[in-house]
């Protein structure tokens, strides 16, 4: 057992502990993106206690691993286990591909362990909820998500895991996740304002998840009327030419960009669904849309085959030619006419 007055003063509130495994730390450095001035005051605010992040709190070596062993013997609370990552499982189900520092011991032990004990356990990005980037190809590291591998529940905490709340694992997914996705996640758990009832079928919040990346997406006059771009650097639609699989994608991006601004779309980049599992692999290059017979396979998830052929023949044969003519272009070519609308 440890000595309690070797531990670091704490402050009450909702206690956060961030591991980072298998990934890139991109969410990491998404999450220091945060649309906030002061993204330590809004946690602080939101009684929300970081009790440790490796990239950003001052306790390193010893004085961390005091910080998750006193978590694991319960001598400090630990209300959410946040992980950043994927779970290398490799070699042989031993997990010694990722052993963590100092302590001889894998990283999947010291979650396990850290997992059993938390209130609640959040995947942060698409590695630590499916596997992600981490897992494609040939997977040497056999690398999984916290409760998924892939689109099937397992992972390395099991179908059955439940964290001390009785929720599952949150999958806050995406590649990387938008800060205010986990943020807001947090604040919700912290206010005891989240239940099961506010994960989607995959893990994720609703919040975000119930939405679509086309929603809000600045194309949508291009997509509206079938006027598709032809290569990266047009305006039109991204949907019929370049990959784009927004229509299907579960995400709220396209209507709450990056720091008020950016997004994939807005940057000329088509959305590869990246808070889907199996995104990394989509079996065909990221900028190209496969086809059948000239009609895309991927079409929207909630508009029958025949609807959308149907509605594009009518669409394109009604596209204006401002729309028609902005769509091949990297710059608007011809204006919106001004006309008396006789509004007053």
């Amino acid at each position: 057992m440890m000595l309690r007055d070797s531990l670091p003063e704490r402050r009450p509130g909702f206690n956060v502990l961030w591991l980072q495994s298998g990934g890139c730390g991109g969410c990491t450095m998404s999450l220091l993106c945060a649309d906030t001035a002061d993204f330590f005051g809004s946690l602080t605010d939101a009684g929300i206690n970081m009790l440790w992040h490796p990239s950003l709190s001052l306790e390193s070596g010893s004085d961390a691993l005091n910080i998750l062993r006193a978590c694991c013997e319960r001598e400090i609370p630990l209300n959410a286990l946040c992980v950043e990552g994927a779970l290398l499982r490799g070699p042989g189900g031993s997990g010694r591909f990722h052993m963590l520092s100092g302590t001889g011991k894998p990283m999947i032990a010291w979650v396990r362990e850290l997992a059993a004990v938390a209130d609640h356990a959040i995947a942060v990005g698409s590695c630590a909820a499916y596997g992600g980037i981490t897992a494609g190809g040939s997977n040497p590291t056999d690398a999984c998500g916290l409760q998924y591998d892939g689109d099937q529940i397992g992972g390395l905490l099991g179908a059955h895991y439940r964290a001390r709340s009785g929720l599952p694992v949150i999958n806050v997914a995406g590649c990387p996740t938008h800060p205010q996705w986990v943020i807001e996640t947090l604040m919700a758990l912290a206010a005891d304002q989240f239940d099961a009832s506010q994960i989607d079928a995959l893990g994720r919040p609703r919040f975000y998840a119930d939405r679509l990346v086309h929603h809000g997406c600045t194309r949508n006059e291009f997509y509206e009327f079938k006027a598709s771009a032809a290569k990266p650097s047009d305006l039109g639609c991204l949907m019929e030419n370049m990959g784009c699989k927004g229509t299907q994608a579960h995400a709220d991006c396209g209507a709450r960009p990056w720091n008020g601004e950016g997004s994939c779309l807005r940057g000329g980049y088509a959305c590869i669904s990246c808070t889907e599992p199996g995104f990394e692999e989509p079996g065909h290059p990221f900028h190209v849309t496969p086809k059948i017979a000239g009609i895309p396979i991927g079409l929207p998830s909630d508009m029958p085959k025949a609807w959308f052929v149907a509605l594009s023949s009518l669409s394109k044969s009604a596209t204006p030619k401002r729309v028609r003519d902005n769509a091949r272009v990297d710059h608007q070519v011809v204006n919106p006419a001004i006309r008396k609308t006789r509004l007053k």
